[in-house]
């Protein structure tokens, strides 16, 4: 962590997944293709996990298992209550990024990303709180 405590590494956390719901204004722009949107809301979720996660102290394996965090949470937070599958949402990590065999992705996915997103991280500042974490 670089000598920054645990607390100020969970707000640095915080603060670059809230930075990254800017595929809100993404998405808003008709130049912009929505597969853009959808990895940075990805990327938004994925890292309000990890400031979860950071603040409760877990070590958490470096890939992009939104799911897999998601049950590294303790099981009394409203985040695994509210929040029960982050499989679509994760896999923008790839497929938003790289070209495969998968459809492009729409603007109705790209919205659906940032709906997921910013429920994800909302429900988390929440648990965080809650807990007194933050």
């Amino acid at each position: 962590m670089s000598g920054r405590t645990v607390s100020e590494e969970c707000h640095r956390w915080l603060r670059y997944a809230k930075e990254d719901l800017a595929a809100k204004a993404l998405h808003r722009e008709p130049s912009t293709s929505p597969r853009h949107a959808c990895w940075v809301a990805q990327q938004s979720a994925e890292k309000a996990l990890k400031a979860a996660l950071i603040a409760l102290q877990i070590d958490y394996p470096r890939n992009h298992d939104l799911d897999l965090w998601l049950r590294m949470l303790p099981a009394h937070w409203n985040t695994r209550r509210q929040v029960p599958d982050l499989s679509e949402l994760g896999e923008w990590s790839i497929e938003a990024r790289y070209p495969g065999e998968w459809p492009e992705p729409s603007a109705d996915d790209a919205f659906t990303a940032i709906d997921q997103a910013q429920t994800v991280l909302g429900i988390i500042e929440a648990d965080l709180v809650s807990e007194g974490l933050v």
